[in-house]
């Protein structure tokens, strides 16, 4: 076993040597070594390799493979193999395929191409996983397990007939009781009640819209009957293997919106992800920082592992750019910036065939002369420069709570808006606040919110009581808590909280909604007060009122139906305020709003810069780093002392950071 390296940050990727010849292999370590690799996932889709046959198999070739980089001091995070079934096993079991809303079989021919809820599929897969455990566990290359890859990347939802048997399992452990499931899921309505559980389906294609609650539950069902598939892996590696870590690699991205990373990321021994640079969003950056400090939420703060990213472009996007010089270093020491002390890729030589043949890799197509490969070892060799910073932890005086529940829950049938994302507000506070230089941490409702000056609840549409309450309590102790527009509204069961909206905040705000307003993509609503002039408002307006002298109203709306009524206000509560925002302010407005709340919370920006420039500390025991990281055109000043471990230069009183570029100080 080899230890998982610690003295720099870890920089490598996904290792397919199956997809070339064995001479390519020792080229492939010359390389490495230019580049400085220091990590390889293996293994990831390898099962009809090693498995070519059922109960057939044929380990020399990842036997070489293990030996060639344990000679060479690469660390192996080995994978299980079990993503992707061979093509002998989906012809011979043809029922472990997917089935879609609409009753489709989904064929194999690509990748992932079972259902979730199979027995069959898991035992066979179980098989492998036992047979590489027994045989690996104390390989002096392995230094880490990497069970599947990717869960319900392609096949969640799947509404086979074995998912509803297993829906109705999941469904009796929940509810134990068929009164308990019928008042849960509100089936008095529509003539729904439910006499047995094998009248209970999925919510497959129906005449009209599906029951939300059922649709909740079936979201969770599906993120729950998969975490029981990988600890179910997890459980067979640690019969053999009890000392090696375990992951498996998250999306977070904000497209991907299948699993409820907060109840899987207790079972990471190292929560690790995958992100790509999506490039059709408005804010793209700023959707890659928002997903590290959701990653490092989901850690508990502690450091964690980028698995893989894209040297250049992607393969999956209608027209993929490719990265402009110097933007692989940036991506990669922003996400290393937001706690990752493990910069990977997917994957290490781009591949020649398959769907996958024109997704950039850390050797690509042109090959080691140039510019990409040449930029890849520059990477490689700041994260060796990097080894002091692994281990400290990210400051953030801010927490924006995010819920996986919510997200399903807003996205249900029967909703007020369709304009609503329940990620939107999220994504433009954490935008916002990261162009005033200001660190956030993404948690959830249940986390301890007692050490943050400000705390933000976006668009939580379902709570629970404990999280209401606790977020009620920040504001008590002192925290500025700032709540959004449609939050609080239902109960865990999508039950509406009755009395008026924002039900489960209504007495901590000190505002009362008799109505929402929605609004169609085109419109716009005009808002005036104190607080920034007169400003825009978008997606949403609400009826809203003030119920106590206490309330002070911040903006209101100027014109129409709801002219006049409260459209941002705050009130003290204990040592604390509690901030109501009842639209999708412009971001002027909206910035105005958060300088106010952050000014009154006393919350610092780590540097001051100009928006377009991130800057995130951390610290450790034995000092602090700041990173600055310049994504726009133009040089950027900073006030700072230190030594820069990307240019090896000593630094102060100021630095320029070139147009496109990274600094990470190390503060005297």
């Amino acid at each position: 076993m080899r230890p998982w390296p610690a003295d720099r940050v870890a920089f490598g990727g996904d290792y397919n040597p199956e997809q070339w010849p064995r001479e390519t292999w020792h080229d492939d370590m010359r390389l490495m070594r230019d580049a400085g690799v220091s990590f390889v996932t293996l293994g990831v889709f390898s099962w009809s390799w090693l498995e070519p046959s059922k109960g057939e198999y044929d380990f020399g070739w990842l036997d070489d493979v293990m030996d060639l980089l344990a000679d060479n001091g690469i660390a192996v995070d080995l994978a299980t193999a079990t993503a992707t079934p061979p093509p002998w096993l989906t012809t011979a079991y043809p029922e472990v395929l997917p089935v879609d809303r609409d009753g489709h079989t989904l064929w194999p021919g690509s990748r992932q191409a079972w259902c979730p809820s199979s027995r069959l599929y898991r035992d066979l897969a179980l098989g492998l996983t036992d047979r590489i455990a027994s045989r690996y566990h104390d390989h002096p290359a392995l230094a880490m397990w990497h069970v599947s890859n990717e869960y319900a990347c392609h096949n969640l939802p799947c509404y086979c007939d074995t998912c509803a048997v297993e829906f109705r399992r999941w469904l009796e452990g929940r509810y134990v009781r068929l009164d308990a499931l019928n008042e849960a899921w509100g089936t008095a309505f529509w003539s729904q009640q439910y006499t047995a559980w094998d009248e209970i389906l999925p919510p497959r294609r129906s005449t009209t819209l599906n029951n939300p609650t059922q649709v909740l539950d079936f979201a969770r069902f599906g993120s729950d009957v998969l975490l029981e598939f990988f600890l179910a892996e997890k459980d067979v590696i640690r019969r053999h293997s009890a000392a090696v870590p375990v992951t498996t690699n998250f999306m977070t991205l904000s497209q991907f919106r299948h699993l409820d990373y907060h109840r899987w990321a207790p079972h990471q021994d190292v929560v690790s992800t995958d992100h790509y640079v999506v490039d059709t969003l408005e804010h793209p950056r700023a959707e890659l920082a928002f997903a590290g400090d959701l990653t490092r939420g989901l850690a508990g703060g502690a450091p964690w592992m980028l698995m893989e990213h894209s040297t250049s472009a992607v393969n999956w996007q209608p027209v993929n750019p490719a990265k402009r010089p110097g933007q692989t270093v940036l991506d990669s020491l922003s996400h290393v910036s937001r706690g990752a002390d493990v910069i990977g890729f997917f994957q290490w030589r781009q591949s020649r065939a398959g769907s996958e043949k024109f997704h950039s890799a850390l050797v690509p197509h042109a090959g080691e002369d140039s510019d990409r490969f040449r930029e890849v070892c520059e990477l490689g060799a700041v994260a060796g420069r990097l080894g002091e910073l692994v281990g400290s932890h990210v400051e953030a005086d801010v927490a924006i709570v995010f819920d996986f529940e919510a997200q399903w829950a807003v996205a249900g049938p029967a909703m007020p808006s369709a304009e609503v994302d329940y990620v939107t507000v999220a994504h433009t506070v954490h935008r916002l606040l990261r162009d005033r230089g200001i660190t956030c941490d993404v948690v959830h409702p249940d986390a301890d919110l007692t050490r943050y000056r400000a705390v933000v609840v976006p668009t939580l549409y379902v709570v629970s009581d404990g999280a209401a309450q606790a977020i009620t309590a920040a504001a008590v102790r002192g925290a500025e808590v700032l709540v959004t527009y449609f939050s609080g509204i239902s109960t865990p069961e999508d039950h509406v909280l009755l009395g008026g909206y924002p039900g489960a905040f209504r007495d901590l705000l000190g505002v009362r909604v008799e109505e929402f307003a929605p609004l169609r993509s085109e419109d716009e609503v005009v808002v005036e007060g104190s607080l920034a002039g007169t400003g825009r408002g978008r997606v949403w307006s609400e009826d809203a009122r003030a119920t106590g002298d206490d309330v002070e109203v911040l903006l209101t709306y100027a014109e129409g139906p709801l002219a006049g009524r409260v459209t941002a206000s705050r009130r003290p509560v204990g040592e604390g305020t509690a901030w109501y925002l009842g639209t999708l302010l412009d971001d002027a407005t909206f910035g105005a709003l958060l300088d106010a709340l952050v000014d009154r919370a006393g919350v610092a920006p780590a540097a001051v810069v100009p928006p377009g420039v991130d800057v995130v500390r951390r610290r450790g025991a034995d000092g602090s780093w700041l990173f600055v990281l310049n994504h726009t055109d133009e040089p950027c000043v900073v006030d700072v002392m230190g030594y820069d471990l990307v240019t090896g230069d000593p630094v102060g009183p100021t630095t320029t950071v070139p147009a496109r570029r990274a600094a990470v100080i190390r503060e005297s």
